[in-house]
């Protein structure tokens, strides 16, 4: 059971992925049961040159039931709020990038085993339980056969540390824990990463000069009216027309685009409008 802001409904993207893992497997148990269909399709650290697709479709293979029940499950509770709050094709786009972390992190495996085959979506779903940590980290998880509520940050915490603590004793448990950590890293990494830049487009966007340098269209004559006194006006007519194709320029090609020069002109006339 949990508490959270959202609902358990399952959203598009969680719901074809568990459908997904869950057709694979039946084909894995009854029709494709030859060892040869996981030797194809998992993760072989020392193979990826000869099989180069298998970073994707080891995501989909499961050792048994309860792998395939205990992923799912983590994914049906966690996954849902985090698609909801990414929406779905940045979802997807992270749901897989922290696959492919467990992936490259697997890469550790040649050194001891590289012949050894990683299976499973452990590494994208604990990069989801990791966003929903980070998104909600006071959310309160009853975890079997806890008889207390567990904050979602513990709870995560608690799993990077055994995923970690079992990589560094080199545990012989047929879990791959180095795709569980990569699964972390790259979820943290990409959380961390999109978070800045969404932070600095909200700063950008918030400067006092961009509010009054980009105006809607319809009120263009209006700012440029206010931008400068009336002598200042009749001696520059042509530094309106400057700022109208910069501002076009804006519209179409982003603030990135701009010349020094530009941006310079644009301050300027942003310091007109704070004077007047």
């Amino acid at each position: 059971m949990l508490r959270h802001p959202t609902s358990f409904a399952p959203t598009p993207w969680v719901r074809g992925l568990i459908i997904a893992n869950a057709v694979v497997f039946f084909l894995q148990i009854t029709v494709f049961t030859g060892a040869w269909f996981v030797e194809a399709f998992a993760f072989q650290p020392g193979h990826i040159l000869v099989r180069p697709w298998t970073p994707i479709t080891y995501m989909f293979l499961h050792g048994g039931f309860l792998h395939l029940a205990f992923n799912m499950l983590m994914l049906f509770v966690f996954g849902a709020a985090v698609e909801k709050r990414l929406g779905g094709p940045r979802f997807a786009l992270y749901y897989f990038l922290c696959g492919l972390g467990g992936a490259a992190l697997s890469f550790g495996l040649m050194l001891t085993a590289p012949s050894v085959a990683v299976l499973g979506a452990s590494g994208a779903v604990y990069g989801v339980a990791l966003a929903f940590a980070m998104f909600w980290p006071n959310a309160q998880l009853f975890v079997f056969p806890l008889p207390v509520p567990v904050k979602a940050k513990w709870l995560v915490i608690f799993l990077a540390s055994m995923s970690l603590l079992s990589a560094v004793l080199g545990a012989r448990d047929g879990v791959a824990h180095l795709a569980h950590l990569g699964g972390f890293l790259f979820g943290f990494i990409f959380l961390r990463v999109e978070g800045s830049v969404r932070q600095r487009a909200r700063e950008v966007l918030s400067r006092p000069r961009l509010a009054h340098v980009v105006p809607p269209r319809r009120s263009r004559e209006r700012v440029q009216a206010e931008a400068a006194p009336p002598k200042a006006k009749r001696r520059d007519p042509s530094v309106y027309d400057e700022v109208d194709r910069v501002l076009d320029k804006i519209s179409e090609q982003g603030m990135d685009s701009l010349t020094p020069e530009e941006q310079r002109l644009l301050t300027e006339v942003s310091q007109r409008l704070r004077n007047n």
